[in-house]
């Protein structure tokens, strides 16, 4: 029996990775999220309703909770924190408050007799700012590799409190695991996407704003490429570091280099699924905002084995499809 903590397991990855190892024979998977971000919804509630499933509902800040925990797990997956754009903006304190403490407590509480191995899951906005400062005279950094380096663009600037809050977990983790001797690996997420991932990102808002009809069509910048993964594939590719021992003190990326695209690109395919042709009205993209994202997953290919597969084409019908019966009150 492989028994499993998912901590973040009631947001969008999370949840997720959660129903992909709670689909597999011999696990237990205990699925921790206080739900800060909105209520438990139809798909989540399938998920903690299974026999090998346990749910704690909880804050992850809070140090009295990691008494609940008993006995020794295998893996432990910390994806908690506070994700979304608009959420740097508007409380980049908590953004940095739940994203560092949560993985301080986690860290203090485990052990190599509680913890067979540890991932934590980090972002590309961890050298975000790298990107924007030497992609000019070093175009060698994208496709973007592991060791890049890590930099804040302008720290007064509240978008980087998650970049920040990841430069320092990544930091945490490699030192608190050295210390216990505990195996650890470490993940950076680039442009994951798909069903239940919210409302504060750009798929999402594209989809809202075709279902409302919106036209002409606000688009904020457009010439930005990111490289989208399809959830499927990133779950996919969590579970094979976490099981690969190659993996062991490494940070590797986790993406789909072969899908980087323009954000005006990007919103044409989807009004073309959506079979929406409205005038485009393009505004300044945000302050921050990077030009171009893409990893190079050439480590996470030599290591697993693993690459993503899924493609925009593939996997955009479904999305478009699930957030349409969403807006349209058909589901919860």
């Amino acid at each position: 029996m492989r028994r499993i903590i998912v901590t973040g397991g009631g947001g969008f990855i999370g949840y997720h990775l959660a129903n992909y190892l709670a689909e597999k024979k011999d696990t237990e998977v205990t699925v921790i999220d206080n739900h800060a971000r909105g209520k438990a919804d139809e798909m989540f509630k399938e998920l903690i309703s299974r026999d090998n499933v346990i749910f704690f509902q909880e804050d992850l800040t809070q140090k009295n909770f990691y008494d609940k925990l008993s006995g020794r797990y295998d893996e432990i997956y910390h994806l908690a924190a506070i994700n979304g754009t608009k959420n740097f903006y508007n409380k980049p304190y908590e953004v940095l408050r739940v994203g560092i403490l949560s993985l301080i407590n986690i860290l203090e509480w485990c052990n190599a007799e509680n913890c067979g191995a540890f991932l934590f899951s980090s972002s590309s906005e961890s050298y975000a700012g790298t990107v924007n400062n030497f992609l000019e005279n070093h175009a060698e950094y994208i496709p973007s590799s592991e060791n890049i380096p890590l930099t804040i663009d302008d720290v007064k600037n509240p978008r980087w409190s998650y970049g920040g809050s990841k430069i320092v977990g990544e930091l945490l983790t490699i030192n608190y695991c050295r210390t216990k001797n505990l195996p650890f690996k470490i993940i950076r997420y680039h442009n994951v996407y798909g069903v239940r991932m919210g409302f504060d990102h750009v798929l999402p808002e594209f989809f809202k704003r075709i279902h409302d009809k919106v036209n002409p069509f606000p688009i904020f910048g457009g010439q930005e490429t990111r490289a989208f993964c399809a959830v499927e594939d990133a779950v996919q590719a969590t579970e094979a570091v976490m099981l690969s021992k190659n993996c062991d003190g490494e940070v590797v990326h986790i993406g789909n280099s072969t899908q980087e695209i323009k954000i005006i690109d990007l919103l044409k395919l989807v009004l073309d699924i959506a079979n929406f042709q409205p005038d485009i009205e393009i505004h300044p993209a945000p302050e921050g905002c990077v030009m171009r994202r893409c990893p190079n997953t050439e480590k996470l290919f030599n290591l697993t084995g693993f690459e993503a597969k899924m493609s925009l084409e593939e996997a955009l019908p479904k999305m478009y499809a699930w957030y349409e019966k969403i807006y349209s009150g058909e589901r919860s």
